[in-house]
């Protein structure tokens, strides 16, 4: 019963090279700082180990869905979900979940880059010497210099929505398997030189005891459900990343296996970014618990006063350039393979299309922590209050992400027949496949439905 469909776009050469991209997808500006910090002040060892067991039971059956759907329909998440809604004798309107997922990504791309742009300046900021020496006030003051300058953010945010969208031009081969191979190779090795330089210069038996000592007292129904939103988010299910990458992989790879190994990597990464930044953090008396604070402000005093700070600082800020860049091509790319498809355009033209309207709603973010920053959106409703830059971090990653983790679990575990899941997902053991289709078809959509109401404040 095996399908005979084709990806139009390409494939990844090998399993490995889709591993490399499914994480590179996954690792991203959060994993830097958001789990460590999220560990650190949620029981430590034990919030680990609470999360571990949430990508097994949630992350991973989601991850295995979505890829199943991408490799079966073997076309953009709008075109897959309209085929494979056809083949089960159902609704085409089954398409809207792949629109969802390609507006999401889309969406979160849009502002990502605008952030993303801020680890492109701190680069330049850290190798010019700016954080030598120089006070806790000298450091806020150049986070606020960049931010409230709409025309520096532009540049930064401009070069990075180029630097994404020249790799997606050249394809899945040229384009993305290349940059992966070349990128992800050198993240890991600068997050390894990072964690050393950590051991060297840092408190590490602190860094150590800050992310591992397990405190169970700390562990509360919300700390339970932040470890559930955390193992969901971390691996970029839900937008049409993962199904797009899926649609790219060989029919040979395991399904299974590979969505372990990206799950692995994402989670050794997170760990490894917090043996490499919360030994710092405590060399220099600072405090962990700032989030995003702790990459723009915190940081890059301490390194300002280290040895070898400058040249360590700018290989942190090279790698969060790095993993940014890794994620944001996986956000855009399901947006140029639908138009391609739609409207039979060549790649080139579609990722100007693609970047060109991405940027330009990415000047709504930039503008926001500056000129717009005293405009507050939607009065009279839940969402007052919030900036155009919060409205759609708001949008996208607490309601459209998981509503659609929901709905391809939904779709994997009960529309699609089991015949037609056990054929694409290949697994060598019945009791494996069994296992996941029970974690798919109920367990992971409650969780995600727990998510969905905790981040909406219901519950």
């Amino acid at each position: 019963m095996t399908t005979s469909r084709a990806s139009i776009h390409g494939y990844w050469s090998s399993r490995v090279m889709f591993v490399f991209a499914a994480a590179g997808s996954a690792i991203g500006l959060g994993n830097v700082w958001k789990f460590p910090y999220m560990a650190g002040e949620s029981g430590g060892g034990a919030f680990v180990v609470l999360y571990l067991i949430c990508i097994a039971l949630l992350g991973i059956p989601v991850m295995m869905s979505e890829v199943l759907l991408g490799r079966r329909g073997r076309s953009s998440p709008i075109n897959t979900m309209h085929v494979l809604a056809r083949e089960e004798n159902r609704s085409t309107s089954w398409s809207l979940l792949g629109a969802m997922g390609i507006l999401a990504g889309f969406m979160i791309l849009s502002y990502y880059s605008v952030i993303a742009g801020w680890t492109l300046a701190y680069v330049v900021e850290t190798v010019s010497g700016t954080f030598s020496g120089v006070s806790s006030e000298e450091v806020g003051e150049v986070f606020n210099q960049l931010v409230s300058d709409p025309w520096r953010l532009l540049f930064w945010h401009t070069l990075f929505i180029v630097l994404t969208m020249v790799v997606v031009i050249r394809g899945v081969r040229k384009g993305l398997e290349m940059a992966v191979r070349l990128l992800m190779p050198i993240l890991f090795t600068l997050i390894l030189v990072m964690v050393a330089y950590a051991l060297v210069q840092g408190d590490f038996y602190a860094g150590l005891k800050f992310l591992f000592t397990p405190d169970f007292s700390k562990i509360t129904p919300d700390v339970v459900l932040k470890a559930m939103g955390h193992a969901f988010f971390t691996l970029s299910v839900g937008m049409g990343a993962i199904m797009m990458y899926g649609s790219y992989l060989p029919d040979d790879a395991s399904i299974g296996s590979t969505s372990l190994q990206v799950a692995l990597a994402d989670t050794v990464v997170a760990i490894l970014a917090g043996l490499a930044i919360f030994p710092i953090v405590f060399a220099n008396n600072l405090e962990p618990g700032q989030g995003p604070g702790l990459i723009f402000n915190t940081l890059p005093l301490a390194f300002g006063h280290m040895p070898g700070g400058m040249f360590f600082g700018f290989l942190f800020f090279t790698l969060l350039v790095f993993a940014a860049w890794t994620s944001a091509i996986s956000l855009i790319e399901p947006a140029v393979a639908w138009l391609i498809e739609r409207f039979s355009i060549s790649r080139i033209t579609s990722s100007v299309i693609c970047g060109l309207v991405t940027w330009a709603v990415g000047l709504g973010t930039v503008f926001s922590f500056n000129h717009w920053n005293r405009i507050k959106l939607l009065d009279g409703t839940p969402l007052a209050g919030k900036s155009f830059f919060d409205l759609l971090d708001y949008l996208a990653a607490n309601i459209m992400l998981p509503l659609g983790g929901i709905l391809i679990c939904v779709f994997a575990g009960w529309v699609m027949s089991e015949a037609s899941s056990r054929d694409e997902l290949r697994l060598k053991h019945s009791c494996v496949y069994g296992l996941w289709r029970l974690l798919a078809r109920y367990v992971a959509p409650a969780g995600v439905i727990l998510i969905f109401l905790h981040v909406l404040g219901i519950f």
